[in-house]
Order: C-alpha cells, then sequence, then structure tokens
C-alpha cells in the first residue's frame, strides 16, 4: 500500500470536508438538530481545511495524520452530544458512521506511514 498516496488523499478529502463544514454549517446544523452549534460546525470546518493543507504539504507525515484522529475523536464527542439531544435522528446515526469509518482509515493511514517512516508505535 502506497500510504503516502493514500496521506495526500485525506489531504484533498479533508480540504473539500472543511469547505463543506464552513461553507454549509447553517444546513448541518438544522439537519443534526444542533442549530446552536452552527459556530462550532464552522469551527471544525477550518481545523479540517488547515488539517488537509497539512496532508497536502506533508502527506507521509504520520504526525499529521495521527492530529486528524484527535480531531475524529472531538467529531464524535460532538455527535454523541447531537444523539443523546435527538436519539431519533438518523441524520446523526449517519454522521456517526461516517466519522467511525473516516477514524478507521486514518489510523489506518497513519499506522502504515509509521511502519514506512520507521516510527512504531505499540500495537
Amino acid at each position: 500500500m502506497e500510504f503516502k498516496a493514500l496521506g495526500l488523499g485525506l489531504g484533498v478529502f479533508l480540504v473539500a470536508l472543511g469547505a463543506a463544514e464552513l461553507f454549509g454549517a447553517k444546513r448541518i446544523a438544522r439537519t443534526l438538530e444542533a442549530e446552536v452549534s452552527e459556530k462550532l460546525i464552522r469551527a471544525f470546518g477550518v481545523r479540517e481545511l488547515v488539517a488537509g493543507a497539512g496532508l497536502l504539504a506533508a502527506p507521509a507525515v504520520a504526525t499529521n495524520v495521527w492530529g486528524r484522529v484527535a480531531g475524529d475523536a472531538l467529531d464524535l464527542t460532538a455527535l454523541g452530544a447531537a444523539a443523546r439531544a435527538h436519539p431519533r435522528n438518523r441524520a446523526v446515526w449517519g454522521a456517526i458512521l461516517f466519522v467511525l469509518g473516516a477514524t478507521a482509515v486514518d489510523i489506518y493511514t497513519a499506522r502504515g506511514l509509521d511502519r514506512t517512516t520507521g516510527r512504531m508505535l505499540p500495537a
């Protein structure tokens, strides 16, 4: 597996996701029934844009991808709060599944980059 290419792909994905969160925060907040969180969604969009730019500039740096894993944890925390507030909202549960999938890809990529660069984390 070419983990550098995967890191580059994640960078492109994050720029697109960040732009969607930044410019579509109102619609996302309404869909998640979290209108009070519009500013938080915009802030998450900025975080995604910065992370994406970091990966585009240095796609083979595992710490950039591990930073994504930390960002995924923040996303899941916020979505968990939305799920508690609106447990029947399918969009919230879909977003949680989406972030869990992204987290799996982030961890896979980060661990692969750790192995190819000689930096190993405990299994």
